[in-house]
């Protein structure tokens, strides 16, 4: 069954019980000019060189990509990244530093897993992403939130596959505040290790140690009975243990965020690099933060990250060289590099074994990854973010429809969250591939998470909310969206509605940094200033035809589906916001018990319906063209108007007109009283 997170009342922020603090990965990252910026170097004489190679949420992205039905292993292509590309530039710049006597550190940061379909290899006993980056010669790894993906029994399962606990001695695996029971087989196993000492072939020595941040731990999948310690305590331990043995130099494999990595570079004494991961971005200069270099290299190894480096023995200090030596600090793995054999012979060795998993998981319809699922004449963005998006409405609308088609039910509404939704679609653009949309491309942006059937992809849910209900869950989403930015912003299919983002929270508790929400007045006031359900077949328009009014107090019974996490959240809603209460019901109005949402699933002939299915099938099922094949309606190359930011009068002002209007009655009471006994004490005074 799936299990509501202990995470969830630190990420709401839903009432002034709960204070909650969340670290957000930098949009735009201020860095700062080499010039002037480390102390004096030492001699050129004195200095000990080494190289730091780097990548991170490379998020099981095991062939080029963006759109991958570009790539061409014979010709160019505009396609990114790959391991067997990235195989081939790790050992060119191997041998450049060879033959000028520097030794050579590839280090990962985090989130190897999850993501691509090859992650989808991992519930079935299969450990592509690490058996290929041993391959390479990684020197270290370190565990993020999405090898949590398919939850801990499944990580121990992975990394014996691997050849854990032996293959540390090849690429060690890195752990640093995670603590598992001394039970678990991750513990007893030894799977993963809190730091590592590395004595480099100039016998500079190397401490390494990896961290999961509070950011992205409060996004992990299912890591229980796992705990995570403190990361700045964490970090100040193992940076002492580690020059207690000797370490000259300390890294920190760090996957928390560049805000985070700052604020640990503020805090521990002894640092001199963060490799950092978790917010994806592509650091084009390292960050200096007290004197520690903080670089990142983007995600799904579209860059490959160089830090050259020169450690002074005298002063202990660690300097860049990059601009020096005229190399840049992220180095684009694209075409330039030619597909390493060995490791594209072995990425064709998985490849051919998922292609049998999906072959299995759609009854034969597609037998390979890279087979085209549909045309499309316009790129599908999952931006900007914080707003309603062209591939979230398809998303949403592949969930709503092929669930009602293949069901037989009408569906009313479907619900998605953008942290499921993991890009944008871009078909094909070379005259080979052009407006192809494949299998893979498709899949890479909606496969995430797992079902209780054992195979990967969030199942569908089917649940019957009243419209009352309905309306709070958009009063949830706008606070969401509001407070923890947009991995928690929703899209919607079936609906539409009006909000007024800055009527979410009320005010906020001064020295406490604590958000009351408008959902805690009593009556009408809240962000949502108007709901509508569509009633129609079609895809949703933009104008007013087949929309009711979705009203307050509403006690009519919708069809809503969403996907077995963000329905594993829902009835916590109400435990924190007794007037935000949901109460999941199945299609005859009876409540279902929080112990029993397994039974919520839509099953299709026996087996779960995912996610990723519907969005498959909805594709496959776009209108035909003039050659018989599906092409994606025009509908989707923009917006269609169904979450609408408006501006409607400050919320705030309701509660201080009606204290002002009391004042002013009391007043106006006082002021009678008053010359009512003035008048009574005249006629007194003269009787």
């Amino acid at each position: 069954m799936f299990r509501a997170k202990k995470f969830l009342p630190k990420v709401l922020l839903l009432a002034p019980m709960f204070i909650a603090v969340a670290a957000l990965c930098l949009a735009v990252v201020r860095t700062l000019p080499w010039a002037g910026t480390l102390q004096a170097a030492a001699s050129p004489a004195e200095e000990i060189h080494f190289t730091i190679l780097h990548t991170n949420d490379e998020h099981a992205a095991l062939i080029p990509h963006s759109p991958t039905t570009d790539f061409r292993p014979e010709a160019s292509d505009p396609a990114v990244g790959g391991f067997a590309r990235l195989a081939t530039a790790v050992q060119e710049i191997r041998a450049e530093k060879a033959a000028a006597g520097e030794p050579v550190l590839l280090l990962n940061s985090g989130d190897f897993i999850g993501g691509s379909p090859y992650s989808w290899l991992a519930p079935k006993g299969f450990a592509p992403e690490l058996t290929i980056m041993q391959e390479i010669g990684y020197d270290a790894v370190i565990i993020g939130n999405h090898e949590f993906d398919y939850g801990t029994e499944t990580l121990a399962r992975y990394l014996q596959t691997a050849g854990y606990p032996e293959a540390h001695d090849r690429t060690v695996v890195l752990a640093g505040n995670a603590v598992a029971p001394k039970d678990h087989i991750l513990a007893m196993r030894q799977l993963f290790r809190r730091s590592q000492l590395i004595e480099l072939e100039n016998g500079l020595k190397v401490g390494l140690f990896g961290l999961m941040g509070k950011a992205a731990q409060g996004v992990a999948y299912d890591y229980e009975p796992l705990e995570f310690s403190d990361p700045v305590e964490t970090a100040r331990d193992l940076t002492a243990e580690l020059i207690a043995k000797g370490a000259d130099v300390i890294v920190a494999l760090t996957h928390a965020g560049v805000e985070e990595d700052r604020a640990l570079a503020r805090a521990v004494s002894g640092l001199h690099v963060i490799v950092g991961g978790h917010c994806h971005t592509a650091l084009y200069e390292p960050v200096e933060e007290n004197g520690v270099l903080i670089v990142q290299a983007g995600s799904l190894l579209k860059y490959l990250g160089r830090l050259e480096l020169a450690f002074n023995p005298e002063s202990g200090q660690v300097r860049a060289r990059n601009v020096e030596n005229n190399q840049a600090f992220l180095q684009p793995i694209d075409d330039r590099y030619a597909l390493d054999p060995e490791i594209a012979a072995i990425i064709d060795q998985f490849s051919a074994e998922l292609n049998s998993l999906v072959m299995r998981l759609t009854g034969g319809r597609f037998q390979n990854i890279l087979d085209t699922v549909a045309l499309s004449d316009f790129e599908i963005p999952d931006k900007p973010p914080l707003q309603e998006s062209p591939f979230g409405n398809f998303v949403a609308d592949a969930m709503r429809k092929v669930t009602s088609e293949l069901t037989g039910q009408r569906v009313d509404i479907a619900i998605q969250a953008n942290g499921s939704i993991r890009g944008g679609i871009t078909p094909g653009t070379l005259e080979y591939s052009r407006g192809e949309v494949s299998f893979y491309d498709l899949v890479m942006q909606i496969g995430l998470g797992i079902g209780p059937d054992g195979y990967a992809g969030y199942p569908i849910v089917s649940v019957f909310l009243t419209g009352e209900e309905v309306r709070r869950i958009l009063e949830v989403a706008v606070l969401l969206a509001q407070l923890m930015g947009d991995s928690y912003f929703l899209q919607f299919s079936g609906l539409r509605y009006d909000y007024d983002p800055e009527n979410a929270v009320l005010f906020t508790v001064p020295f406490m940094d604590q958000a009351v929400p408008t959902a805690l007045l009593p009556g009408s006031l809240g962000a949502v200033t108007r709901a509508q359900i569509y009633t129609g077949d079609g895809p949703q328009g933009r104008g007013d035809d087949g929309y009711l009014p979705l009203k307050l107090g509403d006690l009519k019974l919708y069809h809503v589906v969403t996907d077995s996490y963000i329905l594993s959240f829902l009835p916590m809603v109400g435990e924190m916001l007794p007037m935000l209460n949901l109460e999941l019901k199945d299609a005859s109005g009876n409540p279902v018990p929080k112990e029993r949402l397994d039974d919520l699933i839509v099953r299709i002939n026996g087996q779960e319906l995912k996610v990723w299915q519907t969005v498959v099938e909805y594709a496959a099922g776009q209108p035909l063209n003039a050659a018989g094949l599906p092409q994606i309606d025009p509908y989707y190359s923009t917006t269609a108007g169904r979450i609408n930011p408006v501006n409607a009068f400050p919320v705030i002002v309701w509660p201080l007109l009606i204290v002002l209007t009391l004042l002013a009655v009391i007043v106006l009471l006082l002021g009678l009283a008053i010359r009512r006994f003035r008048r009574r004490r005249r006629k007194a005074l003269f009787r």
